[in-house]
């Protein structure tokens, strides 16, 4: 069965993505709710109303702003693989990066790439260079979609939604389409690392999964980094600076001092492949007290360790300069390598890939540099590798997407749905 998008499925999809996007859902690091903001739960809403239109009928919001569906098989009592395909789950994320403004989205589209840079109209300074991004040679003539400059795209990850959605669609417009059961979730605050905080494994139902939030054509994602977070909580005196001599004990100094430490081969700017970072994204604070925030990124937990033992090293180091200063060091972790629990059940990565190889593409197997709610629900006991959505330049203003990569990411779940029914037949 032919499983390619027309011209007018294409449209309904790039349609779906430019209203996604233009609805406010980023996400806040240091909320103490959940979701993290309430504007998530717009989002939320609009997809339950599009699912049910979709002939979805148990579509719903629960009360932590998860969006879950289901799509029952359609395999006929007679067929040798009903009652034998297992629930497959289609996962994406509502928020947005907490660290790029995300409302007021105003989606620039470019039919018809003809090659070279790309100015964003709301902002002069800002240009997406060729030079700098090497994909856009591969999408020469495609339909690209931008922001205007002044903010992302939040094509991280709601090209992800829009694709999965065009895939229901696509299903309901095509019955003759044999599929098993699929459940569906939309999660929120994906991008604070906290996604799977009250996803419900076992009322989900799924056997497998797999989380559309992935970057380029054919690329499909079955590790990631190991990732802790780390506190330093330094607390100092505060006095009169014209009367400080001997009295003040500058907490900003002493966070200085522990930045300044760090190893230059192990930052976010230095590091690629499958190199570790310690990265210091976040300081507030004051002479009396400082919090500096640190993400702290490994494929192995060895290598985890390494570098956590490498921030405590510069911690007491600091403390001989400023022995006046209180300084707390707390790790926490949040999520290990997805690969770990992978390898014990292959067969969810092995259908990924070949259907990728049935598109006539060839797949790129890749770890990420980063991490996806799959990490985590692969550890709760529901294996996701992540396929690509198409964005690019994730987190900032310059992020793009191909239409036709999105097109063609709709088109796998197609063939990963078909190969799943095919292995129980």
């Amino acid at each position: 069965m032919n499983l390619t998008l027309d011209p007018k499925d294409r449209e309904a999809l790039l349609q779906r993505f430019l209203r996604y996007v233009q609805v406010d859902t980023q996400s806040d690091e240091n909320s103490t709710t959940f979701p993290s903001t309430a504007k998530q739960k717009d989002l939320a809403k609009l997809l339950v109303e599009e699912l049910h239109a979709l002939g979805l009928a148990d579509a719903a919001m629960d009360q932590w702003g998860y969006v879950y569906a289901t799509l029952p098989s359609n395999i006929p009592p007679e067929h040798p693989a009903c009652g034998k395909v297992p629930t497959i789950g289609l996962i994406a994320h509502l928020d947005t990066y907490f660290g790029t403004p995300g409302g007021g989205v105003k989606p620039q589209v470019i039919e018809r790439y003809p090659g070279g840079d790309i100015p964003l109209p709301g902002n002069p300074s800002q240009v997406i260079k060729a030079a700098e991004n090497p994909n856009l040679a591969r999408c020469i003539g495609h339909t690209l979609i931008t922001s205007d400059g002044t903010t992302l795209l939040g094509a991280d990850d709601k090209a992800g939604i829009a694709e999965i959605v065009t895939a229901l669609a696509w299903m309901q417009a095509h019955p003759e389409f044999l599929h098993g059961t699929v459940r569906i979730a939309f999660t929120p605050d994906e991008e604070v690392g906290r996604g799977t905080e009250h996803f419900d494994v076992q009322g989900f139902g799924a056997r497998y999964a797999y989380t559309m939030d992935g970057s380029d054509l054919g690329e499909i994602e079955d590790e990631t980094f190991c990732a802790d977070s780390a506190t330093v909580v330094i607390e100092g005196h505060d006095v009169h600076p014209g009367y400080a001599k001997d009295k003040m004990v500058n907490a900003v100094r002493v966070a200085a001092a522990i930045v300044e430490r760090l190893p230059k081969e192990f930052l976010p700017e230095t590091t690629e492949g499958r190199q570790p970072y310690l990265h210091p994204y976040d300081i507030r604070g004051d002479v009396s007290k400082v919090e500096l925030k640190f993400l702290v990124r490994a494929f192995t937990e060895e290598e985890l360790h390494q570098q956590e033992a490498t921030l405590s090293r510069i911690v007491a180091e600091v403390r001989t300069l400023f022995p006046q200063a209180k300084i707390e060091v707390a790790v926490k972790e949040s999520y290990r390598n997805m690969a770990y629990a992978i390898r014990k059940d292959p067969q969810v990565l092995e259908v990924a890939l070949e259907a990728v190889r049935r598109m006539g593409l060839s797949p790129v197997r890749k770890a990420i540099r980063g991490g996806t709610d799959g990490a985590r629900l692969s550890f709760m006991g529901l294996l996701t590798p992540n396929v690509w959505a198409g964005g690019q330049n994730f987190h900032s203003v310059q992020e793009w997407v191909c239409l036709e990569w999105m097109a063609k990411a709709t088109e796998c779940i197609l063939h990963i749905l078909e190969l799943w029914v095919e292995r129980a037949s």
